[in-house]
């Protein structure tokens, strides 16, 4: 077999005849799910839809790219107020849509600028004090933020003789699955191999002919537009904008998204953001709970599974691919 068709098989995302079956279970699962007449079920199940989308943005630069950032809190605010008062203007909701990503990853180009002199903790201090200060500007001007009333988003209309939110569930949906074909699709192309060339070894992928400023700002700009989308449909989702939406824990709760569903794993993303948005659920009573079974949690990842849910899965099915011979 040649190299041409290496890479070939790689691009797949589909390589296995079971693979594909489980994957269209799941998606037929996923397109019933509104039909059990559960709301909440639907609820849930379109809130993981929207963070999916942020956390595989926040993985394609923390997993792929080794770029730590703790300003996830200030693209989802500017993703969702351009997308706000785009609505306000009557901007019709795909161009809105647009436009919080486009907003959201040109400030994340501005802010990846430092990523090209700071590693590590340094970044990651550098991206908090951005989200920090978007928090105050959206605090302090309500021109932007539409001051103690808030600022109102209209809501998707319900489409096809379908309710409200069984639309938004299968637009959410539909998004989500768009933004998993590419996010596999770029991590299999040169620039995902750039980015994990970076991750690795920085000075052996300038020395290997890798742009590092060009595709360390390609990182923070796709990061950032998908977290500008998931702003601006969670403010689809809620209807309703204020500045203690963004604060500095939503950058945390991406971030410990990232941490247990697997680092660079588009897959894991996904896990995690389910994870993120089910536990609270489960502690409903004991909400004062939720940050130290996070913390405890990471804990145990780190030890026991680097690689998160997505590498315990993995070893799950590997496992029973080889038994008895293992």
């Amino acid at each position: 077999m040649d190299l041409t068709e290496s890479y070939r098989e790689e691009l797949c995302l589909v390589r296995k005849p079971w693979t594909a079956v489980g994957l269209g279970a799941i998606v037929i699962a996923l397109l019933v799910i509104p039909w059990l007449k559960m709301e909440f079920l639907v609820y849930m199940a379109t809130v993981v839809f929207i963070y999916s989308i942020g956390v595989q943005g926040q993985n394609i630069l923390i997993g792929y790219t080794g770029q730590i950032s703790f300003g996830q809190a200030g693209f989802l605010a500017i993703g969702a107020y351009t997308f706000g008062h785009a609505s306000a203007l009557g901007i019709p909701l795909p161009l809105g849509l647009l436009a919080a990503g486009i907003m959201a990853a040109l400030f994340g180009t501005v802010v990846g600028f430092p990523s090209l002199r700071l590693k590590g903790p340094y970044l990651a201090i550098a991206t908090m004090g951005f989200g920090i200060a978007i928090y105050q500007i959206l605090l302090n001007s309500e021109v932007i933020s539409g001051g103690r009333m808030g600022l109102v988003v209209k809501k998707l209309p319900a489409l096809f003789d379908l309710t409200q939110q069984v639309t938004f569930y299968y637009f959410t949906l539909l998004l989500a699955l768009i933004f998993t074909l590419v996010s596999f699709n770029t991590i299999s192309s040169y620039a995902g191999r750039a980015f994990i060339a970076i991750r690795d070894n920085d000075i052996a992928a300038e020395a290997m002919g890798v742009n590092l400023a060009r595709y360390k700002l390609l990182s923070f700009a796709m990061s950032s537009f998908y977290m500008g989308m998931q702003g601006a449909l969670y403010s689809l989702l809620i209807g309703f904008l204020e500045p203690n939406l963004f604060t500095f824990m939503e950058s945390v709760t991406v971030f410990v998204a990232v941490i247990i569903g697997g680092l660079a794993s588009i897959g894991g993303s996904i896990m995690g953001a389910a994870f993120v948005i089910l536990v609270p659920q489960v502690f409903g009573g004991m909400k004062e709970l939720v940050p130290v079974i996070f913390g405890i949690t990471i804990l145990i990842i780190l030890i026991f599974e680097p690689q998160g849910i997505a590498g315990r899965w993995l070893k799950i099915r590997l496992y029973f691919r080889n038994w008895p011979f293992r």
